[in-house]
């Protein structure tokens, strides 16, 4: 890989907007001038979500939100963190599935889904509900696609409002949302759930899926029966290995930035290749 230089944004203090996205509570996150910043709050969020890029640069998808690492400079300090580009056009908002759901029924998504018995249906039932009420086709086969890319990269944050459509109310459309917001996977939360210590087979014993099962493998098996598997990675498991040692040589930050430790590089490499080597299939051989 080419250097990358990790530039240092200063994000002004009356275009900060900071709101809670995750299941484990706020993270700050700003916009300004067309671009999404977030810092990390519980360990390497934003490591995780650019390697989560890169290696969805090497597939044939197209529909992710690409996250590039950054510096915030805010309220007289430095945060480790990512950028993204705002994928909503002109009058459009981004529109949860929970909010959604609760909406048109009167009723939680989240809470609704624990009293239907069998993975299939609850994932059969949402699907369902946002083709007949949106008019968007092919609902099914994204969702699967996010289950598996959830699979892969073990997001524990795939809960009901992390799951979205854009809609525009002047002419009451919807399309389908970019994949987006990977921070909380490959065991980045260090501070609570994954210390630095503990091993990726230990990390994998306790990480949990959402939102239609806790078992990654089983929600993603029921999508990929109802609606397909799409996801290949057209490298083999020992170039991924050389692809992440160059990625972490290849950044490099400002000199007085805060970045990330050579554990933390190990770990996030180890969780990489150990899922690598639980999905042979997903790679060339």
């Amino acid at each position: 890989m080419d250097k990358v230089k990790v530039p240092i944004v200063e994000v002004g203090s009356r275009s900060i907007e900071t709101m809670g996205h995750t299941s484990k509570g706020n993270q700050l996150k700003w916009y300004q001038d067309g671009w999404w910043y977030k810092a990390d709050a519980f360990g390497y969020e934003s490591l995780a979500e650019t390697l989560v890029t890169r290696l969805l640069q090497k597939t044939s998808w197209t529909g992710y939100v690409c996250y590039d690492p950054v510096t915030v400079k805010w309220n007289g300090g430095l945060y480790r963190g990512c950028r993204s580009r705002n994928f909503l056009r002109e009058g459009e908002e981004l529109l949860p599935l929970e909010k959604l759901y609760r909406s048109v029924t009167g009723f939680s998504l989240a809470q609704e889904l624990t009293h239907i018995r069998e993975v299939e249906q609850r994932i059969g039932h949402t699907v369902a509900f946002v083709e007949n009420l949106t008019g968007i086709q092919g609902f099914g086969p994204y969702l699967s696609g996010m289950l598996e890319m959830d699979m892969f990269f073990l997001n524990e944050d795939r809960h009901t409002n992390n799951i979205a459509l854009l809609y525009r109310q002047v002419d009451k459309s919807y399309r389908l949302c970019p994949y987006f917001d990977m921070g909380l996977s490959l065991y980045a939360d260090t501070r609570e759930e994954y210390p630095l210590e503990t091993d990726v087979k230990t990390c994998r014993q306790r990480v949990k899926a959402k939102p239609f099962s806790r078992d990654f493998d089983e929600q993603m098996d029921a999508a990929g029966r109802l609606y397909g598997w799409s996801l290949h990675f057209p490298l083999s498991r020992n170039r991924l290995w050389h692809m992440l040692e160059e990625m972490q040589d290849a950044y490099e930050p400002e000199r007085e930035a805060p970045w990330y430790s050579a554990g933390e590089w190990k770990r996030i490499r180890e969780a990489v290749m150990d899922q690598a080597l639980s999905y042979p299939y997903l790679f060339k051989t």
